[in-house]
C-alpha cells in the first residue's frame, strides 16, 4: 500500500515478518523491524524520504563510501511503557550529534523536519516491535553513506541518509573485562574522535580483538600522545568511582559527546555525588585499585546502557574490582531506564512521547 503524508513517501509490508523472532532470545542487531527509511542527497538537496519494507539496496561498487570510508552512524532506542505508549530519550542530542559527525565527514547536514517525522512515522508503523520490560527495546540506528560513484578521493556529490531498527535486549548481559590500551589508539587530537564515524570502530576491531585472545572483553582506550590517560570504552564512555567520587574524562576532539554519559552526570549531581569531569590518569587508577579506594569502573552508552567492569589489566597485571554494597553502576542504570520507561519522574524532560 503506498501513501503519502506532507513530507514522506510510505510504502507498508503486506505482511508483518514480527511472528518469525523469538523475543525472548535476541541477538544484539541480527533482526529487523519491517520498515526502513531512506532519504538521497542528489543536485544538492535531500529528496523526499521515503519509507518501505526493510530489505536490501543496491550500489555501484565505486560508490564512494566504499573507498574512503564517508559514513557515520547514530545509535538511539525506542522503549514502551507499561501502558504501550512509546517513549524516546533525547533524541535531540542524537540529531545534533550525526549532523555534527557528518560536517566532520563532509556529509551534508540532515533536515530536522525530515529526521523527526520520519523517526515518528517508522515507530509508528512497527510501534508491535517494541517490547514492554526492562530490558526490552527497539534499537535504531540512523546512519548516512556517501552513495556517488567514483573513485577520485574527493568528499561525494551525493548520499543516502538511512533509519533501520531492531529489537533488542542487554548488550552486554554480565560484567566486563578490560585491558589499558598501551600500544594502540583509538583517537588522536584534531582527529574524528569525536564523532560518530563508522571507521572509527572498525580501527578498533583489531586491538579489541587482541584482547578478547587474552580472555578479555573490551579496551579502555588511552590519549595517543602518550597512553597515560583514560578516555574511553570501545563502545562506551567510562566512570571511575574512588571512594563516593565519581570520575569521568572530560569530552573532546578524542572523545564521544555519550548522551548516557552526561545524563548519569546529571542524574550524580541531583543526588549530591561529586562528580570529577578531569582527565584520568592510569597511575591514579592503578594506586586506587592496589589501596582498596577504586570502587567500581562502569561503561555508559546507549547500547549498553551502564555495564560493570569487573576487573583491569594494566602492564601485564590483571586488578580485581571489589563487590560494593549499592554500586553507583546499578542504582544510576535504574535510575536511568525508569526515566526511559515512565516509570519516574522525568524532571529534565528527557522523555520524548512518540
Amino acid at each position: 500500500m503506498d501513501a503519502k503524508t506532507s513530507i514522506l513517501d510510505i510504502q507498508t509490508v503486506a505482511k508483518t515478518r514480527i511472528n518469525e523472532v523469538d523475543f525472548d532470545n535476541l541477538q544484539f542487531g541480527k533482526q529487523y523491524a519491517d520498515h526502513m527509511m531512506y532519504c538521497d542527497f542528489i543536485d544538492g538537496e535531500w529528496q523526499q524520504p521515503k519509507i518501505v519494507p526493510y530489505g536490501p539496496m543496491t550500489f555501484q561498487p565505486s560508490a564512494k563510501v566504499f573507498h574512503y570510508g564517508q559514513a557515520v552512524f547514530e545509535g538511539m532506542k525506542a522503549f514502551k511503557d507499561d501502558d504501550d505508549q512509546v517513549w524516546l530519550f533525547r533524541p535531540e542530542e542524537n540529531f545534533k550529534r550525526i549532523n555534527l559527525s557528518s560536517q566532520r565527514m563532509a556529509i551534508p547536514e540532515f533536515p530536522k523536519d525530515y529526521f523527526f517525522e520520519s523517526l515518528n512515522t517508522l515507530l509508528e508503523l512497527d510501534k508491535d516491535w517494541v517490547k514492554k520490560g526492562k530490558g526490552n527495546s527497539l534499537y535504531i540506528r540512523p546512519f548516512a553513506i556517501a552513495t556517488e560513484a567514483g573513485v577520485s578521493a574527493s568528499e561525494a556529490n551525493e548520499y543516502r541518509f538511512m533509519i533501520i531498527t531492531c529489537p533488542a535486549q542487554a548488550y552486554y548481559n554480565k560484567p566486563v573485562k578490560v585491558v589499558f590500551a598501551q600500544e594502540y589508539s583509538r583517537a588522536a587530537d584534531g582527529g574524528v574522535g569525536f564523532a560518530k564515524a563508522a571507521g572509527n570502530y572498525g580501527a578498533q576491531f583489531y586491538p579489541t580483538k587482541l584482547a578478547k585472545e587474552k580472555g578479555l572483553d573490551q579496551i579502555i582506550w588511552t590519549d595517543a600522545s602518550s597512553h597515560e590517560y583514560l578516555e574511553e570504552a570501545g563502545t562506551m564512555n567510562i566512570f571511575f568511582r574512588i571512594g563516593n567520587q565519581l570520575l569521568t574524562a572530560p569530552t573532546n576532539d578524542r572523545i564521544l559527546d555519550g548522551v548516557t554519559r552526561k545524563s548519569i552526570i546529571q542524574l550524580a549531581k541531583d543526588e549530591g555525588v561529586e562528580v570529577i569531569v578531569d582527565r584520568v590518569s592510569v597511575k591514579q587508577i592503578v594506586e586506587a585499585a592496589k589501596s582498596g579506594e577504586l570502587k567500581e569502573i562502569f561503561g555508559a552508552g546507549t547500547a549498553a546502557t551502564v555495564v560493570r567492569v569487573e576487573g583491569f589489566e594494566h602492564d601485564g597485571v590483571y586488578h580485581d574490582l571489589p563487590e560494593v554494597e549499592q554500586p553507583y553502576a546499578t542504582h544510576f542504570k535504574n535510575k536511568l531506564q525508569d526515566i526511559q520507561y515512565n516509570r519516574a519522574d522525568d524532571a529534565h524532560q528527557w522523555r520524548y512521547k512518540v
